[in-house]
Order: structure tokens, then sequence, then C-alpha cells
């Protein structure tokens, strides 16, 4: 066994630059130490490509889930690959530097903590988490239309070939849950996800209509049925744990310059170690 760590981050959204200069800064502790991302690394193909490939210089390995900035095509962006394939592209281009999808065997951690599966997953969101008072996708939307709460999801991350994104949702979900049932029943798994497993971390949004773009009802018990002793998740912002069903949920987003400064001004914290739920302070190291 190793003396490493399992670190994770999320919601680097380097497009700012301040927060690419903490992206910069993201170092392991040991020689032994892996890195999670649990998405939104950037917007940008070949942003999100440099920023992995800083990472994967510097930590032994590298765990890459996306999020749902990866997957728009945005209109500043050389690459104009959609949906899927943009998805598959950001794989390959992944697999050229070593760092482990959702697409490739699901790593064990035999370090400090372990063992365990860490297993990055891209499951995507279906519209189940519905906006109050709701009980179709349809008035759910309307109540985010009147609100004026519409993730930028619904012009960017486009969901070909499939009709539409729930559609897309429905084939990771069975592919996905097919390659978790095949995991050795005797390991525990680190389950990481850009968008949470469950739907309690919304029930602190301020805005609530937001959850609809958060998750999926389908995987309400993939926490316990597939043994983990953590998920980690991003994407809404809001560092912090919970337990649910006994299981500790981690989201470890840096998130938006004005947010984390308002939270914890000018020093806000980067890495998690999550098999110890404790948060560590990287070694100050050169930038690229």
């Amino acid at each position: 066994m190793t003396a490493g760590k399992l670190l994770a981050v999320s919601d680097l959204h380097v497009a700012y630059k301040e927060n690419l200069q903490l992206a910069d800064r993201l170092a392991p502790t040991s020689d032994d130490d892996w890195l999670i991302v649990a998405g939104d690394v950037g917007e940008v193909f070949d942003e999100v490509v440099a920023t992995l490939r800083h990472l994967a210089g510097r930590f032994a390995k590298v765990i890459w889930a996306p999020g749902n900035h990866e997957l728009w095509t945005h209109p500043k962006d050389p690459v104009t690959a959609r949906g899927d394939r943009r998805y598959q592209q950001l794989v390959a281009a992944c697999r050229s530097l070593g760092v482990v999808t959702p697409e490739d065997p699901f790593p064990v951690w035999t370090g400090t903590g372990g063992p365990v599966v860490v297993a990055p997953l891209f499951v995507l969101y279906d519209y189940t988490w519905r906006a109050p008072g709701t009980t179709t996708k349809a008035e759910s939307l309307a109540y985010a239309e009147r609100t004026g709460i519409v993730c930028t999801d619904e012009m960017l991350l486009h969901p070909d070939p499939y009709p539409s994104r729930e559609a897309w949702c429905d084939a990771r979900l069975a592919e996905t849950e097919r390659r978790l049932s095949a995991i050795d029943p005797a390991l525990p798994t680190v389950l990481v996800t850009h968008w949470p497993l469950h739907r309690h971390p919304t029930d602190i949004l301020r805005f609530p209509e937001f959850a609809q773009w958060c998750g999926t009802d389908r995987t309400a018990d993939w926490h316990t049925r597939f043994r983990a002793k953590v998920a980690v998740y991003g994407h809404l912002h809001i560092r912090r744990t919970t337990q649910h069903d006994g299981v500790r949920f981690e989201e470890v987003s840096l998130g938006y310059p004005r947010e984390w400064r308002a939270r914890f001004g000018e020093a806000p914290p980067l890495l998690r170690d999550v098999l110890a739920g404790e948060d560590v302070e990287p070694p100050v190291l050169a930038g690229r």
C-alpha cells in the first residue's frame, strides 16, 4: 500500500484568469497522489485538454468525468463537434494524455483508505428533478423561464445524435449501470460524477428550479447499490460534505471567482482528500 492520497477537485472553469492561476497551483502532496477531476474544467476544447495535460504531468494518475461545460459547443470554440461526438473527442484527447475517462477500465486505488474502485461516470440528467409544484418537463421548464433561471445547456449542450438530452441520459445510464454491475462485489467504490447521484444536495439551491439540470431519479440508490465509500460530484458550486444512507457525498467544486471569493476570500480550498474527508493545501509550485 502506498502513502498517497486520493484527491479531488471540480469546476475549475479555467476561462477565468483567477481560476487558471489556481489550477496552475494544483500539485500532489506526494509522488503517489491521484487526482479526480469531476468536470467543468472549461468550455473551450483546447483549454480543457491543456489543463488536463498540465495536471497529468504532476499527478501519478488523473481521473476525469465530464461536466456540462465541456460538452457545450461554444460559439468561441474552434472545435465545433456536438453531443456524443464531442464527448468521444474529449475521451480520445484524455487517453492520449493517460487520463482515465468513463470509457476506460475503472482503476483500483490501493493507497491510504484503499482498496477502492474509482469509477468516473458520465450519466447526464433527464429533467426528473422538477421545479416545485410541477409534474412534467414542460411545466418545469416553463417555471424556470418565468423566473429567468434557465441553464445555458438549453442553448449549447446538444444531444446529437440522440433526439434529446434525456434520451442521451437514458443511453448513458444503461451503459454505466452495466459497467458498475460488473465491478468485483468484494470491493467498495468511489463514484465520481459531475452531477450529484442523489437529489438531496440540491435542497439548498437558492433557485430550486435549477435542480432539473442537476441529475436523475434513476441514480438515487447507486451510492448504496454499488457500495460507495464516498460519492464525489461538482456542478452546484456549493462545496460541502453531506451524508445520505450512511454514505458521504463530497462536492469538490471551486466555482466562479465571485462565488469562491464570497465564501473563502482570496484563499479558497482547492483539493479534497475524499477518503479522509478533509481539505489538503497543495504545495506551491511554478505554473505552466
